[in-house]
């Protein structure tokens, strides 16, 4: 018999999942709507862009997008890409392929290592000499998905940046917004300015050694070779209107780095006849104890071990191909960092030699005094074609006779076109780049090949801060992005 009390069944239990992210029963709010719509809508954005530009595949994947309250519409830090979801929301329902625009610019300001590359130059105006280059090298790709009319103001600057600069990258464009008036600034800032520059990374204070790379510019490092040799491999697919973007990821992958700090890689340790606050005589230390009671005799020792440069071979090629005015701006640089005592001992060996395709000139430098003559009374000679075995020849020759008792390295200073030697010498050797106008491309594989900072030597004088601050200033507008459509 059963009872008269209905059983009822229990409801199937169900298995849960600790892996799946929990669900809330809580509302969306519309802040938190606004932040995933604007997520989705930058994966299709970047979709598009992939289909478009397949050798931007690792680079397109590389930044993180995060909702920022503090940005316009896009920023980044080399890290993170951060969006402002209302305006990126309202940008893609106005003007989608501007937003196709803006996010493949903020991508190339780091494949392009704008954000680590400002050094001592002035913000604003290295913030807007980035924007200009990379709209060119946009502007220049003609692809439909990021296509827009090219304004009286973007085809002139281009043209005079070329005509003046002969390239249209970020230091040359630079140093011609220098020479502009107020007027040019302003208009140039409204027609270029696109993406928030406001998260990139600071500067960190100047150090006596070299700071270590960041993590994000190493990152960045790879995924630039990688575009390098894509854009290669993919040479038809690019089109013939990625020829921009080449000469910039080529000049991107180059080293660059401080003149004065490449210059440590030849420093040796060794005692030096010099006053060492740090360092006393105990001898004296106890004597005046057991004198005085607490009063110690202090006498600083008169050597101490230093980290300096010794000995160094140092060519100039004086080719017709070379720029007088650069090779003299290397030497006045050269020339200050040689008589600085944190760089050099005060006994140097030091070889200055001129060559073209023969060797021209070899200065000896042994000390301060002599350093100061030669450059007073320094001249170029030669100016024939460029054979850099003749140098080579001539150093290993000084390093036959003696002449050098450990060469730490040879130092050549030139644009790269001339016929290089076969075999790699008995010590370091480095090819030195000033500007942008040289070729590297057959630079032997065990030599050093750096590109040094142009303004480092030029010195350039860029506007006081509080000028160019006046020249750029206006009303500060969200949406002017939306205005340059």
């Amino acid at each position: 018999m059963t009872s008269g009390r209905e059983v009822r069944a229990l409801p199937k239990e169900k298995f849960f999942d600790p892996r799946k992210p929990f669900q809330s029963q809580r509302p969306e709010t519309h802040e938190e709507w606004q932040a995933r719509m604007g997520g989705e809508v930058l994966a299709v954005v970047r979709s598009g862009l992939y289909l478009d530009f397949r050798f931007l595949d690792m680079a397109l994947s590389a930044l993180t997008p995060v909702p920022d309250e503090r940005c316009r519409v896009l920023a980044t830090d080399g890290q993170t890409l951060y969006y402002q979801p209302s305006h990126l929301l309202r940008l893609y329902q106005d003007n989608p392929k501007y937003l196709n625009r803006l996010y493949l610019h903020t991508i190339f300001h780091c494949v392009f290592r704008h954000l680590w590359l400002k050094g001592h130059r002035e913000p604003q105006l290295w913030s807007l000499a980035c924007d200009i280059s990379v709209e060119n090298v946009i502007d220049s790709l003609q692809r439909k998905s990021v296509m827009r009319p090219l304004t009286y103001v973007r085809q002139n600057a281009y043209q005079q940046i070329t005509a003046e600069e002969k390239v249209v990258a970020a230091a040359p464009v630079y140093r011609w917004l220098i020479r502009q008036t107020p007027g040019v600034l302003r208009q140039l800032e409204r027609e270029f300015v696109t993406d928030d520059h406001r998260l990139w990374p600071k500067d960190p204070p100047e150090q006596p050694q070299q700071m270590p790379t960041p993590l994000p510019q190493k990152t960045w490092q790879k995924i630039g070779e990688r575009m390098q040799t894509e854009l290669d491999l993919r040479d038809k697919e690019a089109g013939d209107g990625a020829d921009a973007l080449k000469q910039q990821v080529k000049a991107a992958n180059r080293s660059r780095r401080s003149y004065r700090d490449f210059l440590r890689r030849f420093c040796v340790l060794r005692e030096e006849v010099k006053l060492d606050p740090d360092e006393f005589d105990l001898n004296f230390y106890t004597y005046g104890l057991s004198v005085y009671g607490d009063l110690p005799l202090i006498e600083p020792l008169e050597s101490r071990e230093s980290k300096k440069i010794e000995e160094l071979a140092l060519v100039i090629d004086t080719s017709y191909s070379t720029s007088g005015a650069l090779v003299r701006a290397f030497l006045a640089e050269t020339y200050t960092l040689l008589k600085g005592q944190e760089n050099f001992f005060h006994r140097m060996n030091l070889h200055l030699i001129q060559a073209d395709n023969a060797v021209r000139q070899d200065i000896l430098i042994r000390n301060e005094d002599a350093l100061i003559h030669a450059m007073n009374h320094f001249e170029l000679r030669g100016g024939g074609g460029t054979d850099f075995r003749p140098a080579f020849a001539y150093v290993d020759q000084l390093c036959a006779e003696k002449k050098f008792a450990n060469l730490r390295g040879l130092l050549y200073f030139t644009d790269g076109m001339g016929t290089y030697p076969a075999r790699r010498p008995g010590y370091d050797t480095a090819f030195l780049f000033l500007g942008e106008r040289f070729d590297d491309a057959n630079v032997p594989p065990w030599a050093m090949k750096v590109v040094l900072d142009e303004e480092e030597f030029t010195g350039a004088a860029a506007r006081p801060a509080s000028a160019l601050a006046d020249a750029l200033a206006e009303e500060d507008d969200l949406y002017r992005e939306l205005n340059n459509s």
